[in-house]
């Protein structure tokens, strides 16, 4: 039987997380706002980096997760500042000027919270049978609740975006919550079982193992839990953090799942490694415009 949606909140040991807002700071910038937030999430500070449309009422959303790089010090700056495998301008102040509400936060160990090292948080959650990057989730549905309940937000028109690291944390997030209505995701969709046995996993951190989840589930299965909210995957094909026979057992698997439905949609660019491409970038446009503009 396939993983359902309430056996893997089990598996990633997603808990409640109270959210509130302890500090806002505007800036008005040519064509859109960002806020700089200071957000409790159990009582613990995150910060928060938002841009928004500078005009009135209630808009889209995008829950945006940040990626990883081996770079701990940026974190929610990727909003603002991108990275080396992503286009020019970054995509905060282009989503703001399309018409959403984006928020990104430090996730842990990273940007502000960058006090501790991935190594030394993950190894000390693992030994409580505890994965890193089910925290940064469980902070990740904090952010988007936070995000839902604000007033210049539609809560029916929230959808989640990542490359990388980001990527795993938004159609995961989306598998568990319905509350994402559309997720676009870059350069982390593979079956994991075909990376161990193609010797691949070990490109990717130690906050990505979860304890016992390929018992149950791998990337597929995860991802057909979206069903039928829409969902764009984009790879690219020479991507040795996401090899292609990998991407396409996942592939395989999930779209089995959207058979009848015509909300599932893929972008793969031959030759290309771990980076964002325009025709990737136009594709991400292309996907909220249709599925989170009414």
């Amino acid at each position: 039987m396939p993983i359902n949606r309430d056996r893997l909140r089990d598996l990633f040991g997603i808990k409640h997380r109270g959210v509130g807002l302890y500090s806002i700071k505007e800036e008005q910038h040519d064509g859109y706002v960002l806020e700089t937030l200071d957000l409790l999430i159990d009582g613990a500070h995150v910060r928060g980096l938002l841009t928004r449309p500078d005009t009135p009422g209630k808009h889209p959303a995008i829950l945006y997760a940040h990626s990883h790089g081996g770079v701990y010090t940026i974190g929610a700056d990727e909003l603002l500042q991108g990275r080396d495998y992503l286009l020019d301008p970054p995509l905060g102040p282009l989503f703001a000027k399309a018409g959403y509400v984006t928020l990104c936060i430090d996730l842990a160990c990273f940007g502000k919270r960058a006090t501790v090292s991935e190594s030394y948080a993950a190894k000390a959650l693992l030994w409580y049978d505890r994965a890193l990057i089910c925290e940064m989730l469980g902070e990740q549905q904090a952010a988007l609740s936070y995000l839902i309940a604000r007033d210049d937000v539609d809560p029916h028109r929230v959808g989640a975006f990542g490359i990388s690291m980001g990527c795993t944390l938004s159609y995961w997030l989306a598998a568990v919550d319905e509350r994402i209505a559309a997720v676009a995701h870059l350069c982390c969709f593979a079956d994991m079982r075909t990376m161990i046995q193609l010797g691949a996993h070990d490109g990717h951190g130690i906050y990505m193992v979860v304890p016992g989840l390929l018992d149950e589930a791998d990337a597929g299965a995860i991802g057909a839990l979206i069903t039928p909210r829409p969902q764009l995957v984009c790879i690219g094909e020479a991507d040795k953090l996401t090899p292609l026979p990998a991407f396409e057992m996942a592939w395989h698997e999930m779209a089995q799942a959207y058979v009848g439905y015509d909300t599932l949609s893929v972008v793969r660019e031959p030759g290309v490694g771990h980076q964002e491409t325009p025709r990737m970038r136009q594709a991400v446009f292309d996907f909220f415009a249709k599925h989170l503009h009414p």
